[in-house]
């Protein structure tokens, strides 16, 4: 028997528009990364990267992903989907989501896709988003705290791997949390 083949893709929104008014009172963190609106909807997602699929690679690609494309997981609250594809196209949908700029759906503000982990299996690209919200929690509140600048918060977000959180040297033993000192990497 013949296992058909997958890959997992972790996608971050990341908005590029600020609203007006917010830069005081809110880090520079949370103001990338906000909630996405109620109208964003897995059927809205894959009709977007269809489209844009199809504007670049063409009928071809676009064949070629329409079967194994998948939303598995969205949250409009951190902002984050999880895409299944087949292992052979899954670069095609990587470059789709690279230059789609607009939520996919009317009047959507202006974004970035950002690709942060892809895996063969969803448990591991799950277990990325869950280390990678607790991260986004805990430098928000270092950033809050004036422990971190707004740049070292926000480069702990986009470089994403385990070094972030060595560079951040972020402790946190009030709410029990592991603690991850300068010169250790937690496994998760």
């Amino acid at each position: 028997m013949v296992r058909l083949k997958d890959r997992y893709l972790l996608v971050n929104i990341v908005y590029t528009d600020l609203p007006p008014g917010q830069k005081g009172s809110v880090p520079d963190l949370l103001l990338y990364n906000q909630p996405t609106i109620g109208e964003l909807r897995p059927q809205t997602i894959l009709k977007g990267i269809r489209s844009q699929v199809n504007a670049l690679f063409g009928d071809c690609g676009s064949g070629s992903v329409e079967r194994s494309l998948q939303v598995k997981y969205l949250s409009t609250a951190t902002s984050t989907f999880i895409l299944r594809v087949s292992r052979a196209h899954y670069r095609l949908v990587w470059a789709a989501l690279t230059f789609m700029d607009r939520l996919p759906v009317k009047d959507g503000r202006p974004c970035i896709f950002r690709v942060v982990r892809v895996s063969g299996t969803i448990r591991k690209v799950e277990e990325e988003a869950i280390r990678r919200a607790k991260l986004l929690v805990l430098a928000a509140k270092d950033e809050m705290a004036g422990k971190a600048s707004s740049s070292d918060a926000l480069n702990a977000l986009f470089r994403g791997g385990k070094d972030s959180a060595r560079n951040l040297a972020l402790v946190n033993d009030d709410h029990g949390d592991a603690e991850i000192n300068e010169g250790e990497v937690s496994d998760g």
